[in-house]
């Protein structure tokens, strides 16, 4: 399985045409001769998924302090950067019946815990396609004083708070345009930056501020190359408000990754435009 992935293999029949086609250089790997495609079968259905993911935890763990000097992390900041989302792989409902999705469309969902420094996933639960995005919170390991970056797709404040807050964590996600909340104090910026406004607010709503009964903090921000205002909300108060945003752009990587890697089984409605289209978004300040 691991010569199938790092060979983008894309079936059982694949992978055995390609062992017979290099079968006099198979004895390097340490096989003996090409390996029938129901011995695979048979293979990928009685080994323990389990070994696959030791290992991999195992190469993660060896991994990461290599790219914690990553030229590619611009911040300077010595904080774990976490962004966290998803993807869906679509699945053939009649085959795969148990991956509920829509009512005539099968698929999974990956979330994703990336570590912005390597682009490293430390963490990933794949769960049927109807998942919503913000219930993974409940079960991702959460560090004290590290950063997770997401999109408004997570926006539970009850989640937030007990999960991110209380553990002595940070989030930066992004304020909904309906957000109800009073504001406590403004801050002084520096709008050559884009940075328009930092400001500390308070939740209004009587629901919403029992789920978060503290305090956050707003940077609004603009686009320069389109005119496009973004506001982020955060529970960090320290940090300059550039920064905020800066770590949001970060969050990009996370996309890329996701193509990148072909974690998305190759899709073939993901062209080469697609590829180069979120390629081209991270070569300005863009924001999603």
């Amino acid at each position: 399985m691991s010569f199938a992935q790092l060979t983008s293999r894309e079936s059982l029949r694949d992978i055995e045409n390609c062992l017979v086609a290099f079968s006099d250089k198979l004895y390097h790997s340490g096989i003996n001769k090409p390996i029938p495609k129901s011995t695979l079968a048979d293979a990928n259905e009685s080994r323990d998924w389990r070994i696959y993911a030791d290992y991999a935890q195992c190469l993660i763990r060896r991994a990461r302090p290599l790219s914690f000097d990553d030229p590619e992390f611009r911040l300077d900041m010595d904080n774990m950067v976490y962004a966290l989302d998803s993807t869906t792989i679509d699945l053939c409902l009649s085959m795969f019946p148990w991956a509920k999705f829509r009512k005539a469309k099968g698929a999974v969902k990956m979330h994703t815990l990336l570590d912005l420094r390597g682009s490293i996933p430390i963490y990933i639960n794949i769960t049927t396609g109807s998942v919503h995005d913000v219930n993974i919170l409940d079960t991702m390991p959460i560090e004290p004083g590290s950063y997770y970056i997401m999109d408004k797709g997570y926006t539970d404040f009850k989640r937030l708070y007990q999960k991110i807050t209380t553990q002595n964590a940070f989030f930066v996600t992004r304020a909904k345009d309906n957000l109800s909340h009073t504001v406590v104090e403004h801050f002084e910026v520096d709008k050559n930056t884009g940075v328009l406004e930092d400001k500390l607010i308070s939740l209004d709503g009587f629901y919403t501020s029992k789920k978060y009964p503290e305090t956050l903090r707003i940077v609004t921000y603009e686009d320069f190359s389109d005119g496009t205002l973004y506001n982020f909300m955060t529970n960090d108060f320290t940090l300059e408000a550039i920064t905020i945003a800066e770590l949001y752009r970060d969050r990009w990587k996370i996309e890329l990754f996701f193509y990148d890697k072909h974690i998305i089984m190759q899709s073939r409605s993901k062209t080469t435009s697609d590829y180069q289209h979120v390629i081209n978004s991270t070569s300005h300040f863009n924001f999603a």
